[in-house]
């Protein structure tokens, strides 16, 4: 019944019907944290941005396509969510939240993201998992600071070449996506520490022997012929990987082998018909 309410009052414009939502946050949280996540909101309630000490402000798994102007007041918001929502594009207000550390924009509609979002330069992580990016917007290369990239489950063929200057960065998840090269312009970024390339469609791997601070380098599910070559003690999550550091080179190309056999009988004609006639 509570949701069926919630649900009701998310179609309601008046402010005091959108306060039923947050009728318990009468005053600054203690922990200057606020959690709307799963409320079936389709507009946040403006209350919320009174609170201009706010460090924290989950609005997760609703039903937003838009914010108000006033979020701009949270000057001092560190991690905003608001993935799982219908943004078709990033609302320009949250390109003044300066503060910003961590910003999930998963599972929307977002084609792109706003030239605006460079003044986010305090920006550790961000999240635009299961979007519809079918490149990552220049944008993400001028965030200095950034850490940890989410961008697996979109549509991303490849990385521009100014990703390199990302040297902050230490992983980088881009599962799911539709790279069919390994991005060359990671094979100059020796400061990762994970590369996660799972569920692509690479064939070939180059050697990431000289990635000095590798860790991790998951590629499972992909066609590739070979494993990537890495140094000694880095995981390998896909095909060979038990056989750290090196590949058995032989078993490798044992597989390519049986698998060109297969693809070539997979695209050889079919066979003619027998003759019907006497």
């Amino acid at each position: 019944m509570g949701n069926i309410i919630r649900a009701l009052v998310a179609f309601i414009p008046a402010d005091r019907c959108q306060n039923y939502v947050v009728r318990d946050l009468q005053e600054m949280p203690l922990d200057k944290m606020v959690d709307l996540s799963g409320s079936q909101l389709r507009r946040v309630p403006v209350h919320v941005c009174s609170f201009r000490e706010l460090v924290k402000l989950y609005l997760s798994d609703n039903h937003l396509s838009s914010l108000p102007l006033e979020l701009g007041q949270l000057q001092n918001l560190q991690i905003l969510a608001l993935d799982f929502n219908n943004f078709k594009a990033l609302p320009q207000v949250v390109c003044t939240l300066k503060e910003l550390c961590i910003l999930y924009l998963g599972n929307n509609k977002l084609c792109d993201l706003p030239n605006e979002l460079s003044l986010l330069q305090n920006l550790r992580t961000l999240w635009v998992e299961a979007n519809c990016l079918t490149q990552l917007p220049d944008v993400v290369c001028e965030l200095s600071l950034l850490k940890t990239l989410h961008a697996g489950s979109n549509a991303l063929r490849l990385l521009p070449g100014q990703f390199r200057h990302l040297r902050e960065l230490r992983t980088i998840w881009l599962s799911g996506n539709q790279l069919t090269d390994f991005p060359p312009v990671l094979l100059h970024m020796p400061f990762l520490e994970v590369i996660d390339v799972d569920r692509n469609s690479i064939r070939y791997f180059p050697s990431l022997a000289h990635l000095s601070n590798l860790k991790l380098v998951i590629y499972d599910h992909n066609p590739c012929r070979n494993a990537p070559k890495v140094a000694k003690g880095v995981r390998r999550v896909g095909r060979w990987a038990e056989e750290t550091p090196e590949p058995n080179h032989r078993k490798a190309r044992r597989y390519a082998l049986a698998e060109e056999s297969q693809e070539a009988q997979a695209s050889a004609p079919p066979p003619p018909l027998p003759s019907t006639n006497s």
